[in-house]
């Protein structure tokens, strides 16, 4: 007869050891055969001795450190936790007011578009150019027939507060071509002496500076006596009055060269105002090329307060060049042949 076989009991010394927690590591450590209850009890009874030494005995700096490692660790990971738990509580409870803020910074962006362009600096360049206009029209406005009593539109410089001797000037002679030698001479004194004074004092003294240099004729005004003029040093400074003796001279020759003083001014334009077609007075400049040149020529010839600043002012009294501004009245009266035009808009209205 077969045996039948023998099966281990559950409480037999021969079972599998499962698994120890090691200095190195989980491993699967198993009983070899053979091995008794008494000598397992015996190993973890040691185990526990062992343990119970290590707590006795004081902890290695490793040991130290990667304790507090693991510690900190730990509590890191906790505090993320909580933070990341209270940051999606705020970005759920706000969440109304980040779409309002989008909503405000997209319309400050469209206002930044339609008003223009934004320069590198940061500065608006549509905005910047709307207030050079806002500036510049309300300089038109001021020039506007309704500030004027006569209703009429004049150049920017000509203000309902002007000195009536200068809006007289800039409505009758200003701008209008000149070709009498007299006049032109006259006008050239003038110019000079803006370095000293202004338009307004330089016509209050006029009449009073055609008596002492004989109406501006330059060929009279070249054999005055030099003290007789320098008694008039209350209209003008001793330098300005000894440069328009010289001038006067000089003026003499040019005569004597030409034919006429006015022939060797007008011939530096061929004889034809340049016409400016300007719309604001900061268009106006100050000096040109055609003045700088006609200054040196003059400087050549030994005249004095001839600067290119001085010259240009020249030009434009004496209609060399037509600086009107275009919404003035004046400055189809100016145009080309200024002094037809004018003469036959007063037949027509007589």
């Amino acid at each position: 007869m077969s045996v039948p076989p023998r099966f281990r009991s559950a409480d037999s010394g021969e079972r599998d050891f499962r698994s120890v927690l090691g200095p190195t590591g989980n491993k699967l450590q198993r009983k070899p055969p053979g091995m008794k209850l008494e000598n397992k009890k015996m190993s973890i009874i040691e185990s526990k001795d062992e343990k119970t030494k290590k707590a006795d005995t004081p902890a290695s700096p490793t040991t130290t450190l990667k304790q507090c490692s693991s510690l900190c660790s730990s509590l890191l990971r906790k505090n993320s936790a909580s933070m990341t738990a209270s940051y999606s509580s705020d970005a759920s409870s706000s969440c109304e007011s980040s779409h309002l803020s989008v909503a405000s910074s997209s319309r400050s962006k469209k206002g930044v578009r339609r008003s223009g362009s934004v320069s590198s600096n940061g500065t608006c360049v549509g905005v910047r150019r709307k207030q050079v206009d806002e500036k510049d029209a309300a300089a038109t406005a001021a020039n506007n027939g309704e500030c004027f009593a006569d209703g009429r539109r004049r150049c920017a410089w000509i203000t309902p507060t002007s000195d009536p001797c200068y809006v007289t000037f800039h409505d009758e002679e200003w701008g209008v071509p000149i070709h009498e030698d007299k006049k032109l001479f006259e006008l050239l004194c003038l110019s000079g002496a803006l370095a000293e004074l202004s338009w307004t004092d330089i016509l209050s003294r006029r009449q009073l500076l055609r008596e002492v240099f004989m109406d501006f004729d330059p060929v009279a005004v070249s054999e005055l006596n030099e003290k007789k003029v320098i008694s008039a040093i209350s209209l003008l400074s001793e330098v300005k009055l000894r440069s328009i003796l010289d001038n006067a001279r000089q003026v003499r020759k040019i005569i004597a060269e030409h034919g006429s003083f006015k022939k060797y001014m007008w011939n530096f334009v061929s004889n034809k105002p340049t016409q400016s077609q300007f719309r604001y007075q900061r268009q106006v400049p100050v000096k040109t090329s055609k003045a700088e040149f006609i200054s040196k020529d003059l400087v050549r010839r030994g005249f004095r307060s001839v600067s290119p600043t001085v010259i240009y002012s020249f030009m434009q009294a004496a209609g060399l060049t037509n600086d009107h501004l275009i919404g003035c009245f004046r400055y189809q009266d100016c145009c080309v042949d200024g002094e037809t035009t004018t003469k036959a808009k007063k037949i027509e209205r007589e």
